[in-house]
């Protein structure tokens, strides 16, 4: 009697992995792939290679200097562009939306995240470092244009100080459940939360280093202010203020991030987002991972310091491991409760050419209070 065939070992959400290379060309995206000995070392090679020639400390300071003048051209450039939004959020995240239903809408979460992630158009774009598939500027949000806000920082510390003379009077300060998402570009994980997130309790907050950015937000026709509040904020300046007070968060997002901050900064700003949390509320970051393809794409003269980096554009960008980033967030007394890392194997079945990807995800709580 013949033996019975074991079943393929299966992931969660139905993730799809590798088994048959003579396959590779038949798909457009397999997670988890596992990388060999000789793929690690060439990755490891080509970043020797680029990070040879450092920029001049000169230059390395006028890209610090002007960050927010990068970061508001690359928004200027992308307002209208063909975005997509990010479904996925409530397979990886389900925090983000607690009651949800995962068949709500019609397709499940995991359909929306193959389509978004498998799509051939531009997959094999990525020029300076900027990737078609995980910079901000590729998800979808419908914008609509309208006369600009003024939006200046220094308006919004101005408004903070003014909501807070009154005790516990701020924005979102009657809610129950209370998000943050720092670096929330043209609103493209603001928006959906919003739009599945039906708790009547929700209150979500956005902030972002680019006015422009916070504009689009705001001129958005999704915009609801009795739902959510935009604010411009310098993750990097300490005296910044933000317009709710520590220890009132649920959540807080990070985004591909912190990856665009200089590293010597990470740790305050960790710390400084940490203690917004309530007891037991989480920190919930994606980013770039090290060896991802942005990172071996880039030219030599493009390197800042050891795995950072600045694209064309002037925007900067930083490649993780996951013992950095568990150091960052441990030392800012938070608890791990996940930190995995998403390396996808993804392929232009038209071009012939497959693509890895380096993710990592993860998800930090701050200790409950203890028991009187």
């Amino acid at each position: 009697m013949a033996a019975s065939k074991k079943a393929p070992e299966r992931r969660p959400f139905g993730r799809r992995f590798l088994t048959d290379p003579t396959r590779l060309f038949q798909h457009n995206a397999w997670d988890h792939v596992e990388w060999s000995e000789e793929q690690e070392a060439s990755a490891r090679s080509k970043v020797q290679e680029n990070s040879s020639q450092l920029l001049p400390q000169d230059k390395q300071e006028e890209y610090e200097v002007n960050a927010k003048r990068y970061w508001d051209d690359f928004y200027k450039i992308h307002e209208n562009g063909f975005f997509k939004d990010r479904h996925w959020l409530f397979t990886e995240f389900p925090e983000l939306a607690p009651n949800r239903n995962p068949s709500q809408n019609g397709d499940s979460v995991h359909e929306f995240s193959n389509k978004e992630e498998s799509d051939n158009e531009g997959l094999g774009s990525c020029e300076n470092g900027h990737c078609s598939l995980e910079t901000r500027a590729e998800n979808q949000v419908n914008l609509i244009r309208g006369s600009p806000k003024i939006c200046t920082e220094e308006l919004a510390a101005q408004k903070h100080s003014e909501l807070n003379r009154s005790d516990g009077d701020y924005p979102g300060s009657s809610a129950s459940y209370r998000v943050l998402e720092v670096g929330c570009g043209a609103g493209n994980t603001v928006f959906p939360i919003l739009q599945t997130n039906n708790d009547p309790g929700l209150f979500v907050y956005c902030c972002d280093f680019s006015t422009t950015a916070v504009d689009l937000v705001q001129n958005n026709a999704e915009y609801d202010s009795s739902r959510c509040f935009a604010f411009v904020h310098d993750l990097c300046n300490d005296q910044s203020p933000f317009p709710m007070p520590e220890e009132s968060l649920d959540v807080v997002i990070l985004i591909f991030v912190l990856s665009a901050i200089l590293p010597e900064k990470m740790q305050g700003i960790v710390n400084r987002l940490s203690r917004l949390l309530k007891p037991g509320g989480m920190i919930l970051l994606r980013d770039y991972g090290r060896y991802d393809l942005a990172q071996l794409r880039f030219k030599k003269g493009q390197c800042l310091s050891d795995n950072f980096y600045v694209r064309g554009d002037g925007t900067r960008v930083y490649f993780f491991t996951q013992g950095e980033l568990d150091d960052l967030f441990t030392t800012a007394g938070l608890e791990k409760i996940q930190n995995l890392v998403d390396r996808r194997l993804q392929v232009n079945r038209g071009k012939q050419m497959t693509m890895y990807r380096v993710w990592i995800q993860c998800k930090y709580r701050r200790p409950a209070a203890p028991q009187p």
